[in-house]
């Protein structure tokens, strides 16, 4: 594959933008215990977003891992994990707030410390969403890529410190154009006292259109009709 861009991101950090059909997004944990919420939208019809339960209930899971797809809620694909070295990431905890970080971990805003003030992810998500003429109606359950989260008997929600190392790497592989829109703020559920969002590199790279046999596609026969409904969206658009 020609990587076509390569950026780090660092820890609170935003960064949106559209990827072709076929195009792999890869993303490295660069110092371990990082956290990217994303959202992801029909580059061309943006009313088209990525549906955390069809996602789910589709594929009989609780999380994403390769190799799983991300569903619209059109019925089609959006994107596939095609690599993934830390095999559990989050569906279902959200991101945090302006509230949520204030009781955590104290304000500190950039009057006081200019870019080391407090971040937090759904403000982030707003942000670049604004720049594609999206807003608070267009949020939605969004990935927490590079988190695990384990519910105990009586349902309560716990988040994994550590579950994801240095080095760490997910890749996605775009299944028509999607807009993708991230934030590495750190989890909702994050137990660390410290306001401590650690940084990641992204890498864009070009690669082949996928086909019907592909791995994401036979893991469960809801991925093949979804990628079947994407391949006759495509056809009648081209």
């Amino acid at each position: 594959m020609e990587r076509i861009l390569e950026l780090e991101l660092k820890g609170g950090a935003m960064w949106s933008g559209i990827l072709g059909r076929g195009k792999v997004l890869r993303l490295t944990d660069l110092a371990g215990g990082a956290n990217v919420s994303a959202l992801f939208y029909n580059a061309d019809e943006r009313s088209e977003r990525y549906n955390m339960p069809d996602t789910l209930k589709g594929q009989h899971i609780f999380f994403l891992r390769a190799p799983y797809c991300l569903h619209s809620d059109m019925g089609r694909l959006l994107c596939s994990i095609t690599r993934d070295t830390v095999g559990w990431h989050d569906t279902v905890c959200g991101v945090t707030t302006a509230e949520i970080v204030a009781k955590r971990y104290g304000v500190k805003t950039y009057q006081d410390a200019r870019n080391d003030f407090h971040r937090n992810g759904r403000d982030n998500l707003l942000i670049e969403l604004a720049k594609w003429g999206l807003g608070k109606t267009d949020l939605v359950p969004n990935v927490n890529f590079f988190s695990k989260v384990t519910a105990d008997d009586a349902g309560r929600l716990s988040h994994v410190p550590g579950h994801s190392a240095p080095g760490s790497v997910v890749e996605l592989r775009m299944e028509m154009r999607v807009l993708v829109v991230l934030t590495t703020c750190q989890h909702p559920l994050d137990t660390d006292p410290a306001y401590a969002p650690k940084p990641v590199r992204i890498e864009v790279f070009s690669g082949p259109v996928s086909s019907a046999d592909d791995a994401a596609f036979t893991v469960r026969p809801e991925n093949l009709r979804a990628f079947t409904n994407t391949e006759t969206y495509l056809r009648l658009q081209a």
